[in-house]
């Protein structure tokens, strides 16, 4: 046999060899294979001018990507905070990069090829010399921006520009790029940034998807499984803190697998609440279609039981009805299902995840689509009048990776939505507000969470970070619907304590189309009390609305101040009660007490505490069942902020003294409209005469309600036993009352 001969039956081995035991390896050499395959541009390609919503979304992106050539390209040496002006610059650049290289595949023009090279190029002679980023106040700095967590923002989208034009460019511009810019880029963000890298939190999955990412389109093995399972043999600081306060170290779980393992309960609840959720879905699903597309054979979509797209439905179910998520934890305001980020996860969800036509809605209202195979799936299905309504029922979303630490119960019945927490701390982000709530009517807020204390790159405050207020008062008890015990946050306000406890839910029921109901109990916000909270939105045909009404019932071994604080959204038309207006005072000196002034203090009437107040043109009336004895407040935020860094919220408070074993029944009622245009009011007037607690021990709580018609309703809760199939019979002023369940309303 010659050696001509013998050197073929050695490649024909190789070859087999790699065909058998490297099946990822002719995937991993094709370009794009990110968000696009090179199969899906050819689709895209063909369908051009057919697809109005696709066409239009191009347009723009075209139009923007265009704007900017024009103006040429600038990488500043970093040096600012967030909202800065080369922390703006850089961060617009990783979005044009991603765009640029988008276009380039799909209208198959070199200049915004040569636009993406020449960019990537002069980061990497930047790069190669660059240090840490001058401002230090990070736990983990990065060096193109002041933290880490920004830098793995910019590796994730510039990842796909490479990708997008990898194969225009040389071998011996990409080696330049890789062995200069890419590879210390990914180091310095995970082996030589751990106490970021390698963790459970929203950070780290930036981290681990950035590393993945480009690893996967430089079929780098080693990268790629740094990203899927973190760093091996780390030994971190089981003490250091990150910027918000959270513990760094999570028991040594860590990597992208870990990332979706543990925050994401069975439903598809993130632990950090859905403002954190929005911001990591966009690393979570695409770093997810990358490997669905370079490593199929992890079946990334079906991991744990497929939660990735199952969060996707859960944190659509955590938006108002006007797609704003509910600001549960560190959330700010206005954030929405419009943003960037849902545009992606909604496209992918439909995708990937069996081509739920209620999505086609979202994508409707959102007008815009991924510019990828999934963005064309979603424009084609609506041209072709597939789309159906998101219907958004009352749904209860569990928390913990099992499912076991609390959850978060959304009930809604018409324009009403209540937001009923009772989930675990949700990581660094998370508040100390058990068992809180708010209220939604038609998307707007009758009963407010106040949400971060954070102006959002805007530098003027605070560098655009979080500001010291989100301590002091966004995270503290006070500043939520929820009962604050002698003054004193729960758990202390402190986050070791904190994030070993959750809630647990009693009951919940949302089968009755007269009763939306959900059911809670804290036993460890405050060590020696219990606090079981059962909130309902009842629909009635003798009432406008459906109303709340909110039952909370404390048990504890020793006499307490408790208050209860009722941050609603409006201007006060009318109360039922006497009380004088101080001079200048603060409420306290410290767990968010010291930010509130005392704008009213009085006693309740015998008659129990009604206060109305007109929000956004409707009317909306507070009745409570009070003790002559407790106090009521109105309250203004504001103290001790000389840099008006917090709202000037108004709220409202019962506070109830040398209590031990007490329950605080509520109801809140939306009715009638005023018009500014004709000037005319319609049912100003609560339908609610009077509202009494008429039976409470151990065992049961009975509320009587009556409305101005005479008409009475009797809401029973079982306080022991929550199993739907148990008999209960009560008596109450001489009147037998017999039911199955946990509670009873007639």
């Amino acid at each position: 046999m010659t050696k001509r001969n013998l050197n073929i039956i050695y490649l024909a081995i190789l070859f087999v060899f790699a065909i058998l035991f490297l099946p990822n390896f002719a995937l991993a050499q094709e370009h794009p294979n990110l968000i696009l395959t090179k199969a899906g541009v050819e689709k895209i390609r063909a369908e051009l001018g057919n697809v109005h919503l696709f066409d239009a979304s191009l347009a723009a992106l075209k139009k923007e990507v265009d704007t900017e050539i024009a103006l040429g390209i600038e990488t500043p040496i970093p040096k600012d905070y967030s909202g800065g002006y080369t922390h703006a610059r850089h961060k617009k650049n990783w979005f044009l990069l991603q765009k640029a290289g988008v276009l380039y595949q799909i209208l198959d023009d070199k200049k915004y090829a040569i636009y993406v090279r020449d960019m990537l190029m002069q980061y990497e002679k930047m790069y190669k010399t660059l240090p840490l980023h001058p401002k230090t106040r990070s736990y983990a700095r990065g060096k193109l921006f002041w933290q880490c967590l920004n830098d793995a923002n910019w590796l994730v989208y510039v990842s796909q520009a490479y990708d997008c034009i990898y194969n225009f460019l040389s071998k011996e511009e990409r080696n330049r790029l890789e062995t200069n810019l890419f590879r210390p880029f990914a180091d310095h963000i995970s082996v030589n940034s751990p106490q970021f890298y390698q963790r459970v939190h929203n950070h780290s999955t930036w981290g681990n998807a950035a590393v993945g990412m480009i690893g996967l389109v430089m079929n780098d093995q080693e990268l790629i499984d740094r990203a899927l399972y973190g760093i091996k043999d780390m030994n971190l600081d089981k003490t250091a803190k990150d910027d918000d306060g959270g513990f760094i170290n999570k028991d040594g779980k860590a990597g992208f697998l870990a990332n979706i393992e543990e925050p994401f309960s069975p439903d598809g609840y993130y632990n950090e609440g859905p403002y954190y959720q929005r911001y990591a879905m966009y690393p979570f699903l695409i770093f997810a279609v990358g490997l669905q597309n370079v490593r199929p054979d992890l079946k990334i979509f079906e991991y744990k039981d497929g939660v990735l797209l199952k969060s996707i439905n859960a944190l659509l179910n955590l938006s108002d009805a006007d797609g704003d998520f509910f600001p549960l934890n560190d959330g700010q305001k206005g954030m929405s299902y419009y943003n960037s980020a849902l545009i992606s996860a909604v496209d992918i969800s439909y995708y990937y995840g069996g081509h739920d036509s209620g999505l086609l809605s979202i994508a409707e209202k959102q007008g815009k689509v991924l510019l990828a195979d999934s963005g064309l799936e979603v424009a084609l299905a609506i041209k072709n009048g597939k789309a159906k309504p998101f219907d958004k029922k009352s749904i209860n979303l569990t928390d913990g990776p099992e499912g076991k630490q609390g959850g978060v119960a959304i009930l809604r019945k018409e324009s009403i939505e209540l937001v009923f927490k009772y989930a675990a701390q949700g990581s660094s982000h998370g508040h100390y507000d058990k068992l809180s709530y708010s209220l939604y009517d038609n998307g707007n807020e009758v009963l407010q969470d106040y949400g971060l204390a954070r102006f959002v790159n805007i530098e003027q405050k605070g560098g655009g970070n979080y500001l010291k207020e989100n301590k002091t008062w966004a995270k503290q008890s006070i500043a939520h619907n929820t009962l604050v015990q002698n003054e004193t946050s729960h758990f202390q306000g402190k986050y070791e304590i904190g994030s070993k406890h959750h809630s647990d839910l009693y009951f919940y029921d949302d089968k009755d189309g007269e009763v939306q109901i959900a059911s809670a109990k804290e036993n460890n916000a405050y060590p020696g009390t219990e606090i079981h909270r059962t909130m309902a939105i009842i629909k009635n045909e003798k009432f406008e609305k459906p109303f709340l009404l909110d039952i909370m019932k404390i048990n504890s071994d020793s006499e307490n101040q408790y208050d209860l604080p009722f941050y609603f959204m409006g201007h006060v038309m009318k109360v039922n009660f006497e009380y004088e207006s101080p001079a200048f005072s603060v409420l306290g000196e410290k767990n968010g007490y010291q930010h509130l002034y005392v704008e009213g203090k009085g006693k309740p009437s015998s008659e129990g505490t009604i206060v109305s107040w007109l929000g956004r043109n409707n009317f909306y009336t507070l009745t409570t069942a009070t003790d002559t004895s407790d106090e009521l407040l109105f309250t203004r935020l504001g103290a001790n902020d000389p840099k008006f860094n917090l709202r000037r919220d108004a709220g409202f408070m019962i506070r109830r003294k040398n209590a031990k074993n007490t329950t605080f029944v509520s109801i809140i009622e939306s009715h009638g409209s005023y018009s500014p245009v004709t000037e005319s009011a319609v049912n100003s007037n609560s339908s609610i005469s009077s509202l009494k607690l008429v039976h409470d021990d151990e065992h049961y709580t009975a509320v009587n309600i009556s409305d101005v018609n005479g008409d009475e309703f009797m809401m029973i809760i079982s306080n022991t036993d929550s199993n739907k199939t148990s008999p209960h019979k009560l008596q109450i002023n001489g009147r037998d009352y017999q039911w199955s369940g946990p509670y009873h309303f007639k």
